[in-house]
């Protein structure tokens, strides 16, 4: 253990300055020993004393584990009821409850409002039991939920659906502030409103309730900033004060069905009056037997009774007056079972009533009880939804839990369960009591103001409006706690580096920045001023934290993973899956742009945690899911080669090194990307020579990684340790990849220095992997100059990609240019296609026959047929040939030494490689430049030359055979690659890449090294040659 660990125990939030970064990976075990204890009885284990401890260090290390924060020991709580359950309770039972669902009930009817209910609350208990199941597999941190899903889906899903749950969270306080202001402003103080609301324009009452959240956010951001322990003593105040209220409403019930309270409802015809502005249900009345008219008659008439002008309806319709609350056994139950949903601004009336319509239909209407909404059954899903989004209450609390893995499934399904039956009944219960329009009347305003829920309470209706006010004030408080948690937990992660400065938190562990950026979201919901408005936006993030929490139960669950032990038994991946696909199907029936919205956004999130490259690794599921998919591709890959059409080129890119172990042609590189683009299957390879118990694979494997990053090459890296180059590339050729994901091209660079390197080892081993692909069936391609290719910043403003096209290898040829012009770096470039027809071709028809070729493969190329008619062998083959095989004969009979063969092959490369276009007088020797022409009368000057100065090798030319003593297949080899240079020269010497067939070198190894020079001869003259020779199966196709 280090020292700084001696001093204090481990915890995951770290020392008392809050800003470390906590990590489920840190070290639990301890190497600390007592030689003096250990030495004598564990002798045989000394030596992995440092990197394996004792099981008893272990275990003591992992019995003082905590989770919990250094300053907040003083909030541990021990029971789930405390912990867990009661907070759940006071979140579930809230705003929703006493606000709105009354009004959901008279709206969509008992039945309906049934299954809304049923559908919201069997999502929640199916991710109650999903998180059941991830919380007790294993400790769970501060940071809860989001911990939960982060570990168990990985960083890029964790921190997208961590954003999306502080959101939630963070608008769910939002909501509640609401919540507060409307009771406050509708049912407490009506006459604290600043602004005046007209009847059914509801941008009045919205600037009262910004003004009010606003000042009421501020208080509660600063209790928060002073103590959350504040926050949770007055838990139970507030929790309380909700189940005394729904005490109140099912005394209420009883009472109802004893003795029905008197709460009048006035109806003119059919419709709802708003009563605050009458006393009494009449039009006229009798005072000292004089007819005089009420409040009512005024609100509809001008004049006296006599010559009075008055509203059509309320002339033709009789006034009504019905009990808001008949009773639980008045069979009002009949009326309320379907639903009443209305269009925005229409007057809420009783169905069977009767009634005659006026035929002026310019009457005034803000005497009516009026909707202040378009109501309609998703719109009711997404308004209700809300009210079942507190389960997530107590895991946020899990730093605080002495026990989470016992308490958070315990507590959190007895609080829904419980919650769930409260709400099952309430809408039973409402229906069965009140009358439809009052509770279609959101506001109350049929009952003079008076909250719908509170008319059916005993003993008084002042129990539930306020009991429902400290309800959404304890509700919103534990919002604004449990909210900057969350971002905190994200911010500590590192996942999202702009987030960093949200991890902070004071000595006790409670986050600092946190909390004001939370205000502020929160502010923004408040400013929206509408809870029917908020209300929907919580619920697409919330369902957005269910779906992916069931996710992550049923990826585990399936993948079977070891490390996948719930104490929480009763959960199953088909529970998951449906709570999965209930969560999503509630997303898009509350509100589908929001849903999209929310899926979006969390796609960015994704993606840009993707881009910035999260580098944890938590034993996610999503990576066994990987893991378990790419088995299964393999697996079916193997069954059958893929098909032509599906064929491209997977590469294995044979990488040589310099000597400080860095890639020596990072071209290749690039021009793997280039070819390639991120798609299919790459290999990037080195071999080192040593022994693999050295360990010096690894530098080398950084540097390649290194290489591949910055030329922008996707794919994988592997570095082989072998005794020699030649047996490491062998067993990469024949091993690399796994199952039917493997290369079947070989990508290498030309050995370019191979006549004057001091071994031949170069050049064999180059002949040795041109053997062992064509043996292995794939495709080889040969880059030669490859320093002069363009790197990925370059883009080749024009020029040509020259195919010459000389046996048919598959189609390779072809397919390549088509891959590279694909490439941003070779877009503008043309391609053009050549082939060669001898004596006995019709090259006219060939070309036909070749565009049409080139039309079926929907391919876009310039074609050339090339006449190389079959002539003499010229004296320059012959004396090419000769010097070719007297540097054979050389290296093999002579005994030089070192020093004296490097002298010799020099002379005989000079030699060689004096280029014949001065033939054509295209040369253009300088003083200072060796001529690259040779010819019968410069080997006559130079033997002279040689043996006047008395060198050492004026024998070598006595023994110079005669050329007709010459090997006549190396003569015709000769011979082909001298015309065939010329021809290519002359056409694509401008052309910024030339693409050749690569000849199979010969089958009896005694001409290996005569191979190399037929390849130099036929790619001399050329800047950038891509040699490519088949795999001898098709890889292009006309068919579709």
């Amino acid at each position: 253990m280090k020292e700084e660990d001696k001093d204090e125990p481990y915890t995951a939030a770290g020392p008392n300055s809050g800003d470390e970064t906590p990590r489920e990976t840190s070290s639990l075990i301890s190497t600390d020993h007592d030689d003096s204890i250990y030495g004598k009885n564990m002798a045989l284990y000394e030596d992995e004393m440092d990197s394996t401890p004792m099981v008893s260090s272990l275990l003591n290390k992992l019995a003082n584990y905590t989770n919990i924060t250094q300053g907040a020991v003083d909030l541990q709580t021990d029971s789930h009821r405390d912990g867990v359950f009661l907070p759940c309770m006071q979140n579930i039972l809230g705003v929703i409850l006493f606000l709105r669902l009354t009004w959901i009930v008279g709206t969509a009817g008992i039945v309906e409002a049934l299954a809304i209910v049923f559908m919201c609350c069997s999502c929640t208990m199916l991710t109650a039991i999903s998180m059941s199941a991830i919380a007790t597999n294993g400790v769970v941190p501060a940071g809860g939920s989001y911990y939960m899903i982060s570990r168990a889906l990985g960083p890029e899903f964790g921190g997208a659906v961590g954003l999306c749950f502080y959101l939630g969270t963070t608008f769910a306080g939002s909501m509640y502030i609401l919540g507060t202001m409307e009771i406050f402003l509708t049912y407490i103080m009506p006459n604290a409103a600043v602004f005046k609301a007209e009847t059914g324009e509801p941008t009045g009452m919205q600037n009262n309730m910004r003004i009010y959240g606003t000042c009421c956010l501020v208080i509660m951001t600063l209790v928060v900033f002073v103590g959350v322990k504040y926050v949770n003593k007055l838990a139970l105040v507030f929790l309380s004060c909700v189940m005394l209220s729904i005490m109140a409403i099912y005394a209420g019930v009883i009472q109802s069905a004893i003795k029905p309270p008197n709460s009048p409802v006035c109806l003119l015809g059919n419709r709802t009056l708003q009563n605050s502005r009458f006393d009494k249900c009449l039009k006229t009345e009798l005072i000292n037997n004089v007819t005089t008219p009420t409040q009512l008659w005024k609100l509809f008439c001008e004049g006296g009774i006599e010559n009075a002008t008055c509203d059509e309806y309320f002339t033709h319709n009789n006034l009504t007056e019905i009990q808001a609350v008949p009773g639980l056994l008045s069979g009002v139950i009949s009326d309320n079972m379907w639903g009443h949903y209305g269009q925005y601004r229409a007057i809420v009336e009783k169905e069977g009533q009767s009634s005659e319509r006026a035929s002026d239909n310019t009457n005034d209407i803000s005497y009516y009880v009026l909707n202040d909404i378009t109501t309609f059954f998703t719109l009711l899903v997404g308004i209700y939804f809300p009210s079942v989004t507190g389960i997530m209450a107590g895991s946020n609390r899990s730093g605080d839990l002495r026990d989470p893995q016992r308490s958070i499934p315990t507590g959190t399904i007895m609080a829904i369960a419980t919650t769930s039956i409260i709400y099952l009944s309430c809408v039973v219960l409402f229906g069965a009591c009140i009358e439809g329009v009052v509770l279609r009347d959101k506001y109350g305003e049929s009952v003079k103001g008076t909250l719908a829920v509170a008319t059916l309470a005993w003993p008084s209706s002042w129990v539930i409006v306020i009991g429902s006010f400290f309800s959404c004030c304890g509700a919103g408080l534990q919002s604004l706690t449990g909210a900057p948690r969350i971002l905190q937990a994200i911010a500590r992660d590192g996942i999202m580096p702009f987030l960093q400065v949200f991890g902070h938190s004071k000595s006790n562990g409670e986050p600092t920045w946190a909390l004001p950026l939370t205000a502020a979201i929160c502010e923004i919901g408040i400013l929206i001023g509408s809870l029917d408005h908020v209300a929907p936006i919580l619920s697409m993030f919330f369902l957005m934290c269910y779906l992916f929490v069931n996710l992550a139960c049923a990826v585990q669950t399936l993948l079977r993973t070891p490390n996948w032990r719930p104490r929480f038994k009763f959960y199953h991946w088909s529970l998951s899956f449906l709570g999965m696909s209930l969560s999503l199907s509630l997303m898009f029936v509350s509100s589908w742009y929001y849903a999209l919205v929310a899926i979006l956004f969390s796609g960015c999130i994704y993606k840009y945690i993707e881009y910035r490259g999260a580098e944890k690794e938590w034993g996610d599921g999503i990576r066994g899911l990987s893991l378990n998919a790419a088995q299964y591709a393999l697996i079916k890959l193997e069954e059958a080669p893929p098909h032509t059409k599906n064929w491209r080129p997977q590469l294995l890119v044979l990488l040589k090194l310099d000597s400080d172990l860095g890639v020596k042609h990072p071209c290749l590189l690039s021009f793997t990307s280039q070819l390639k683009a991120g798609k299919g299957l790459t290999i990037v390879c080195s071999v080192l020579e040593g022994t693999y118990m050295a360990l010096i694979a690894e530098q080398l494997l950084s540097n390649i990684k290194a290489a591949m990053a910055k030329e922008k090459t996707k794919g994988f890296c592997h570095v082989v340790v072998s005794s020699n180059q030649r047996d490491g590339f062998s067993h990469l050729i024949q091993s690399a990849g796994l199952g039917g994901m493997k290369h079947n091209a070989v990508l290498m660079a030309w050995p370019a220095n191979w006549k004057q390197a001091e071994s031949s080892l170069s050049w064999k081993n180059f002949i040795e992997t041109v053997r062992e692909t064509t043996a292995a069936h794939q495709a080889l391609l040969v880059a030669k100059n490859i320093d002069t290719f363009p790197t990925n910043q370059d883009r080749l403003a024009e020029g040509t990609i020259d195919v010459w096209w000389i046996v048919h290898d598959g189609g390779l040829l072809m397919l390549l240019p088509f891959l590279l012009r694909q490439h941003k770096v070779w877009r503008r470039c043309k391609m053009r296609i050549f082939t060669v027809a001898q004596m006995d071709d019709n090259s006219i028809q060939m070309k036909k026959d070749l565009q049409m070729f080139l039309y079926h493969l929907r391919l876009d190329a310039k074609v050339e047929v090339v006449e190389m008619h079959a002539g003499d062998i010229s004296a320059f083959t012959y004396e090419k040939t000769l010097v070719m095989e007297q540097r054979s004969q050389m290296l093999k009979q002579m005994q030089l030494s070192k020093t004296e063969r490097g002298r010799e092959a020099q002379l005989i490369h000079d030699r060689n490689t004096k280029s014949h276009a001065t033939l054509n007088d295209k040369a253009t020797p300088t003083s200072d430049r060796v001529h690259m022409t040779w010819t019968k009368e410069k080997l006559n000057g130079e033997r002279n030359r040689h043996r006047e100065a008395h060198m050492t090798v004026r024998d070598i030319f006595n023994m110079k055979p005669e050329w007709e003593n010459l090997d006549q297949t190396n003569v015709r080899r000769m011979h082909t690659a001298v015309k065939l240079n010329e021809v290519v020269v002359n056409k694509s010497q401008g052309a910024q890449l030339v693409l050749l067939n690569m000849p199979g070198p010969p089958k009896n190894k005694g001409g290996d090294e005569n191979y190399m020079e037929f390849l130099e001869v036929l790619t001399e003259g050329l800047d950038r040659v891509l040699l490519v020779r088949g795999s001898s199966r098709e890889v292009i196709t006309i068919y579709s």
